[in-house]
Formats: C-alpha cells, sequence, structure tokens
C-alpha cells in the first residue's frame, strides 16, 4: 500500500515514514500543502497521514478541499485521511472528523498506535474486516508480516509482501503492472524499470508457479487455487 505523510517537522516526518516502511509500505513525504497537491494529482494513495499545522496552509483546508473535489486527487475524493496534530481538543477532534478526516491521533503518539490505525483504515478502504487476509491457500497477517501458504511459512522481502497483499484485497481481479507500481512503490521507483515484473517473478516462484496468473497485456491476477 502506498502512504503520503504530510508533515513539515522533519525529524518526525522522517521517523513516521521509516515506521512505515519497516511495517512494508511505500511512503512519499510532502512538507507543506503545495507539494502535498503536487503529489496526490499524480500519485494514488491509499492513506493520506496530514498534519493541520503546515507552513502554507492549514490540513483542516485541505481535507475539506479533498473531500469536496476542490483539487484533482488521483486516488478519488474518497481517500483515506488519518489527521496527526499536537491539537488535541475537542473542537479540534470533532472539526477534523466533520472536515472529512477518517481517523484523528494526537501528537506525541506511539508507533504501535500508529500503525494499529494505519492496519485498520486500509482494512476499511478494502472492504475487509480483519488483520488477516486469506485467499485459497495463502494467508497474510498484516499486522505480523507474516504470510504462510497451508499453514507454512512464506519468506518474502516487503516489496513481495506488498504486492501480495494488494493482489489478495483483489482476489480473481487483473491488476495492472502500473497500478502495483503505483501502490506498492514510491516515488523513488523508476517507472520505465522491470522492477514490478521481476518482482512478481520471484513472489510468483515462492508462492507456487499456478497462483499468480499474468494475462497478457493486462496485467496479473491472484488465482484461487487450492
Amino acid at each position: 500500500m502506498r502512504l503520503l505523510v504530510v508533515e513539515d517537522e522533519e525529524d518526525l516526518a522522517d521517523a513516521v515514514r521509516l515506521g512505515l516502511v519497516r511495517a512494508g509500505y511505500a511512503v512519499d513525504v510532502a512538507t507543506d500543502v503545495a507539494q502535498a497537491y503536487e503529489r496526490l494529482a499524480v500519485n494514488a494513495y491509499d492513506l493520506m497521514l496530514l498534519d493541520l499545522n503546515l507552513p502554507d496552509g492549514d490540513g483542516f483546508a485541505v481535507c475539506h478541499a479533498i473531500r469536496r473535489g476542490e483539487v484533482p486527487v488521483e486516488g478519488g475524493s474518497d481517500l483515506r485521511v488519518l489527521m496527526l496534530t499536537a491539537r488535541g481538543a475537542l473542537h479540534d477532534r470533532v472539526r477534523g472528523l466533520d472536515e472529512g478526516a477518517d481517523d484523528y491521533l494526537v501528537k506525541p503518539f506511539a508507533l504501535a498506535e500508529l500503525l494499529a490505525r494505519v492496519r485498520a483504515l486500509l482494512r476499511r478502504d478494502s472492504g475487509g474486516g480483519s488483520a488477516v487476509l486469506r485467499v485459497g491457500p495463502f494467508q497474510l497477517d498484516v499486522a505480523r508480516q507474516e504470510a504462510s501458504r497451508d499453514g507454512n511459512r512464506l519468506h518474502l522481502t516487503r516489496k513481495e509482501f506488498g504486492v501480495l497483499e494488494y493482489l489478495m484485497t483483489r482476489p480473481g481481479h487483473v491488476v495492472s503492472a502500473e497500478e502495483l507500481l503505483e501502490h506498492v512503490w514510491d516515488a523513488n521507483a523508476d517507472p520505465f524499470t522491470q522492477t514490478v515484473r521481476v518482482t512478481v517473478g520471484t513472489l510468483r516462484r515462492k508462492l507456487g508457479g499456478e497462483a499468480i496468473e499474468t494475462v497478457v497485456g493486462r496485467g496479473y491476477r491472484l488465482r484461487e487455487v487450492a
């Protein structure tokens, strides 16, 4: 899953990004409203973590503009938004939710809680109700970053795990290489490389050759194999 962190405090932004990357997410960072809008217009994000106090605006206005379609958002105006802010007063929390935020976390916060809230919002986004995904013989524990087939542990890299997670939220659906690149890799990924094809290839071998089907000219599909 690909996330956008909008935070102008460099140390905090780096710490949040590192924690999310270690949890298996692709993460981009914007340090102000203008940069956030630039990234939102070209990248399809699954979730945005949004600070309220930014040098050229505030998170309330950003969320308001997104929900009302006033700014272009590649992923659509229903983008999940988690507000991260030191403003913990009741009226601030109420306003944040009223402006369209899906959740509101007050600084300082523990990384474990942040990751739990991110997982909860992403499950809601994909229609799942559990941190454990199951498709056929495959099981994916998102919280523990563990994957298995028929109870046997699969040793996956972070990108392989990310690709499998994305495919498991869309079983039977064809997912293009471009879509995988947008959601599993961050802004530093070169769109002209074969990174998606190579990662899918190594993942296919670990899952068993019949699990991931290549649909010529369209992308990849996770099959519910026995």
